[in-house]
């Protein structure tokens, strides 16, 4: 097992890991990614997310609340941005509802239990449904070993997605990965992938940053065993329809703080 993790929640400038990175700011580059999207949070932050089903996306739980005040994000606040790339996504859709993982807690400490339970859902008020977006499966939990990829927005890379092919499985520490993939602001809630089988199935999101031994590491939560969950509950969450005000959609250059 590695050593004591020293969790890094990114409140100072840190340098972005790029090594390994792949940005696929063509079209051509990020054919078969569209369903991995930019997720636009209150007009100042936004996090990495992926369609699941074509009305569900996969993101952290922490995404869901402001990162200064800690209360939760109204959801008339936050947007899913389809395959975004240099201005332009896919598909447009406002969300209708959100839940993060039961027993989540934003002010909670920084820590494994933390991160293990840092997964939520987002229902979009419109399935998207377009041949070229097509939404994930989800596959198991890997193992301590595995080479597995990341695909994520962050900061100094936020206009485009970018793949990372291949990182490993450092740890698991129960059912939390400790892994070599490069994240940075912005990057929570980006999909990890395994490619065994030639397709890519989601086995974890990202959820923070942190140091093992001076060694720079990301954390994943377990995805698999929180969607009975999380569809349970956005399924009994009642949705709020609020008018989008024309003109009302604002750039966002600050990222979260928390992973």
């Amino acid at each position: 097992m590695l050593a004591a993790l020293v969790l890094c929640l990114l409140a100072a400038s840190a340098g972005a890991q790029d090594s390994g990175l792949f940005s696929m700011s063509s079209r051509e580059d990020g054919r078969g990614w569209e369903a991995v999207g930019r997720i636009e949070i209150g007009g100042k932050a936004f996090c990495t997310g992926a369609l699941i089903a074509p009305d569900l996306v996969l993101t952290a739980a922490h995404c869901l609340f402001d990162a200064e005040s800690g209360a939760r994000v109204p959801v008339s606040e936050i947007q899913f941005l389809a395959g975004w790339r240099n201005g332009r996504a896919a598909a447009y859709r406002r969300v209708r509802s959100a839940v993060p993982l039961p027993g989540y807690d934003f002010t909670a400490p920084a820590g494994p239990e933390r991160v293990r339970q840092d997964v939520a859902l987002l229902r979009l008020q419109h399935a998207v449904r377009n041949t070229t977006i097509t939404p994930f499966a989800l596959g198991p939990m890997p193992d301590h070993g595995d080479e597995l990829g990341v695909v994520s927005y962050a900061r100094d890379r936020s206009e485009a997605p970018s793949l990372q092919e291949m990182c490993d499985v450092m740890d698991r520490q129960q059912d939390m990965l400790v892994l070599s993939c490069s994240v940075d602001f912005g990057s929570s809630g980006a999909p990890v992938f395994s490619f065994a089988g030639g397709q890519p199935r989601i086995v974890s999101i990202i959820s923070a940053k942190a140091e093992a031994g001076g060694i720079p590491v990301s954390l994943g939560a377990p995805v698999a065993a929180a969607l009975v969950p999380l569809r349970e509950a956005i399924a009994a969450e009642t949705p709020v329809f609020r008018p989008l005000v024309a003109g009302n959609r604002r750039e966002t250059g600050a990222k979260f703080v928390r992973p």
